[in-house]
């Protein structure tokens, strides 16, 4: 399975090249001004693919802590047990947070301070002050999968690198939280961004590594200005010409992918999808997106999540949410100055 699925990958990388892409496709920034980029290994890392959530190490100035590496939410979330006397620091007031993939909210203080992330080497990068989430409660959904209520939350350390998340119930999540576009020190010019493969993260884009044949999307602004606007992608499933087109998300922080998709994409579905159907993931926007990858629902396959969690309407927007499998045969690249996403073939 591994063998035809690599192969596939490998076809759809030479398709890459050909002629007649789209104009917005090949858009490509140019990054050989820089230099300043680190690696950092994940803690948890395994040769040449990833098979959970990755962990870094997070401290701030103490002892490291073993966090959570989440492409879906953005900005540092730490229980209050690890910082002593946080209510004397400096504060950008209340914090709120909630995690829809599982249901939990969290609720604390926004306090300021710089942060120290290393890998499995003993690599670290040390980031300006930046707001920081306390932890001091967690509360849950009405329709939460995995949450328990707690006022005394003990070992949370989660750092959220993702982008365009204030739409999903993460309105304070701004780019001003995102630690991996606010790394301090370095003799040169930096380009704040990142490039999440499944052995670890490169931090800060360098012309080193970006070399290859990555595929690149320029992200509009977002209405306010504040932010990128989503990554633009469609949806196809059972071999279905007609692909749904909404948004895509990378998302480090969980195994199983989470689909929203109209009735006409999946008739009789709900909940999950049949074990056998196919299902068929495009970046960019309707009219100009092109194939990414595509899989059958539970073949096993290196890029295949665990699970999938369907949600059928025809009022919402279709979304993916692609889970960490998809680091098996792609390294994803955001660069949160020019506004690229881009991806390279393993």
């Amino acid at each position: 399975m591994r063998t035809g699925l690599l192969a596939s990958l490998a076809l759809g990388a030479s398709l890459w090249m050909g002629a007649g892409l789209p104009a917005l496709a090949q858009e490509k920034p140019d990054y050989e001004p820089y230099r300043e980029g680190l690696f950092l290994r994940y803690l948890n890392a395994e040769p040449g693919e990833i098979d959970g959530v990755p962990r870094l190490g997070l401290s701030f100035g103490g002892r490291a802590l073993r966090a959570e590496l989440d492409s879906g939410s953005t900005g540092i979330l730490v229980a209050a047990e690890f910082v002593p006397g946080f209510e004397t620091m400096p504060s950008q007031g209340p914090a709120k947070l909630t995690y829809t993939s599982s249901g939990r909210v969290m609720l604390g203080q926004w306090v300021v301070m710089p942060v120290t992330l290393s890998g499995r080497e003993g690599a670290s990068v040390t980031t300006a002050p930046m707001p920081v989430m306390v932890v001091t409660e967690v509360q849950c959904l009405d329709t939460a999968r995995a949450c328990r209520p707690t006022t005394e939350p003990r070992n949370i350390a989660m750092v959220g690198v993702g982008f365009a998340r204030e739409g999903d119930s993460q309105s304070q999540s701004t780019p001003d939280k995102n630690p991996l576009l606010h790394v301090a020190g370095g003799e040169g010019a930096r380009r704040q961004g990142y490039i999440l493969s499944p052995e670890g993260v490169h931090i800060g884009l360098t012309a080193a590594n970006t070399r290859g044949a990555f595929r690149y999307v320029k992200l509009d602004r977002r209405p306010d200005g504040a932010d990128w606007a989503p990554l633009p992608g469609c949806i196809a499933l059972g071999g279905s010409t007609q692909p749904s087109c909404g948004t895509v998300l990378v998302d480090t922080g969980v195994s199983v992918m989470f689909m929203t998709v109209p009735a006409a994409q999946a008739p009789g579905a709900q909940g999950t999808l049949p074990p056998g159907t196919q299902v068929a993931i495009s970046i960019g926007a309707e009219g100009g997106a092109f194939p990414l990858y595509s899989f059958s629902a539970g073949d096993g396959g290196p890029m295949t999540p665990a699970g999938i969690h369907l949600r059928v309407s025809d009022k919402a927007r279709p979304f993916v949410n692609t889970s960490y499998h998809l680091l098996n045969g792609f390294d994803v690249l955001f660069d949160g100055e020019g506004g690229y996403v881009g991806f390279r073939p393993r």
